[in-house]
Formats: structure tokens, C-alpha cells, sequence
């Protein structure tokens, strides 16, 4: 029998966050690395990881980094073969790397919609993938955490954010989240998915210029917006002991917001 904070010690993993030099991605790397794990983190521009690296250090955490941009298939092996050579195994990896395009559906460029399915789905199905096969399979052990949002619990309107390409990809995160777990479940594996509301971020920069705060936190039943913690407890739940039975599941962490949606 273990105690909770047992439960939810980290000592001795390892973690790969995509997406990790600033925003989710840093402030989910930091909880793993605040509860003991030893971690590597990813984005496309070296300089944001530098301070990002520089920050967890600060912090005491284990902080490597590994510049790669994953819209490219080409990126994802050497990543994965880095991590590896600085890990030794991947107990946990947080698939956070993502983009937006904002563009009404019928003007929506084709090249925006595939660079956002690309980095949003595509490389979560590669990196997944690779990791797999290569660690988390033979080893009989895994934590996956996709981030979703709750733009792919439904639809825009008229008035709306116009982000087809976004939703659809993050709809797509869910049920991919979903299929992994029931296929790697049998190899001690558990994929699950967070689905954050609204966060400020450079992703989410202009709509809070544009529509305000005291707007966007209106429309959250706690009538607040996300903060460099929100996102801690559920990412330590499903990459710790603690949420060992939970698996294929999506957990909204947004105010509220998902339980109005009509």
C-alpha cells in the first residue's frame, strides 16, 4: 500500500514534453520535474529553450532540451534517439506541441490545415510511435498525455474563433487518445488526454487583446481564466501511480467552460 504522496512521486522517471520551452508545455514539465522527474524538453527555436532549461535548473528539476520541429516527419526519430541517449528509457511522454490557423472554412488555405494536422495530430501519432516501440513496449510501462482542448469538444459559431483546422485536429487528439489506450493497455501502457480551456499564451494573444479578460473569463462558469497552475494536478494524475487505472480518457480543465457548452 502506498500513501498518496507516494503515489505521485515522480523519482527516477523520465519525461519527454513537446512543446516545453514555454506556456503548458513549461509549466506541465515543471510539476514532473517538481515531483523528481528527470526531464527533456522540445520546441522548434533554441533560444526559448535555452531560458526555459535555464528556469527549470533555477528550480532544482533534471532540464535538458532538444531543439526539433515536429510539423516535419523527419524531426520526430532524431528527437525521440536524443531524449533516449540522455534518458536512457521514456516513462512519460506529454505530446503539448501544437498551432492554430485562424481563417473562415471556406477561404481556409490547404497549407494551413495541413501544418496545423501535421504538428496537432500527426506527429502526436509518430512521436507516440516511436516511443512505443522503441521504450515504452519492451519495457511494459508508459504514461502518454496528449493535450487536447475543448475546442475539440465542439464547434465554432458564426461570431466565433473561425478554427476548423484546429478544432478538427484536436477532436482527432480525443479519439486517438482514446484507440491507443485500448490498444496498448495489454502492454501496462495509459494514454490519456488533457483538454485545457482558455489560457493566455502567445497562441491565445490576440483573441485576449481583442475581446479582453474580464470578457473571456466571463464565459467560465468560475469566471477566471487558466493560470501557470492549472494544469499541474491533472497532468501529475495521469503521468503518475496515482491515475494507473485511468486510461482513454479526456479531462477538460477550463472553468467550466465544457459543461455549458450546448
Amino acid at each position: 500500500m502506498h500513501t498518496v504522496q507516494q503515489l505521485f512521486d515522480l523519482t527516477g522517471k523520465t519525461a519527454l514534453i513537446t512543446g516545453g520551452s514555454r506556456g503548458l508545455g513549461l509549466q506541465m514539465a515543471q510539476a514532473l520535474g517538481e515531483q523528481g522527474a528527470k526531464v527533456v524538453i522540445s520546441s522548434r527555436k533554441q533560444s526559448e529553450l535555452d531560458e526555459a532549461v535555464a528556469h527549470l535548473k533555477q528550480l532544482g528539476i533534471d532540464a535538458t532540451a532538444v531543439a526539433a520541429d515536429l510539423g516535419q516527419e523527419a524531426a520526430v526519430m532524431p528527437l525521440v534517439e536524443a531524449a533516449l541517449k540522455t534518458l536512457g528509457h521514456i516513462d512519460i511522454l506529454v505530446n503539448n506541441a501544437g498551432a492554430t490557423w485562424g481563417a473562415p472554412a471556406e477561404d481556409h488555405p490547404v497549407a494551413a490545415w495541413d501544418k496545423v494536422m501535421n504538428l496537432n495530430i500527426r506527429s502526436i501519432f509518430l512521436l507516440s510511435q516511436a516511443v512505443g516501440k522503441l521504450c515504452m513496449i519492451p519495457r511494459k510501462y508508459g504514461r502518454i498525455v496528449n493535450v487536447a482542448s475543448i475546442a475539440g469538444l465542439g464547434g465554432n459559431g458564426a461570431s466565433s474563433m473561425q478554427t476548423i483546422a484546429y478544432n478538427t485536429s484536436k477532436a482527432a487528439v480525443i479519439n486517438f487518445t482514446r484507440t491507443l489506450a485500448g490498444e496498448w493497455g495489454q502492454y501496462g501502457i495509459t494514454v490519456n488526454a488533457i483538454a485545457p480551456g482558455f489560457f493566455p499564451s502567445k497562441m491565445t494573444k490576440g483573441l485576449l487583446e481583442k475581446l479582453g479578460t474580464e470578457e473571456m473569463a466571463s464565459r467560465a462558469p468560475l469566471r477566471r481564466l487558466g493560470d501557470d497552475e492549472d494544469l499541474k494536478g491533472a497532468v501529475m494524475l495521469f503521468a503518475s501511480n496515482a491515475g494507473k487505472h485511468i486510461t482513454g480518457q479526456t479531462l477538460a480543465v477550463d472553468g467550466g467552460v465544457s459543461a455549458i457548452l450546448s
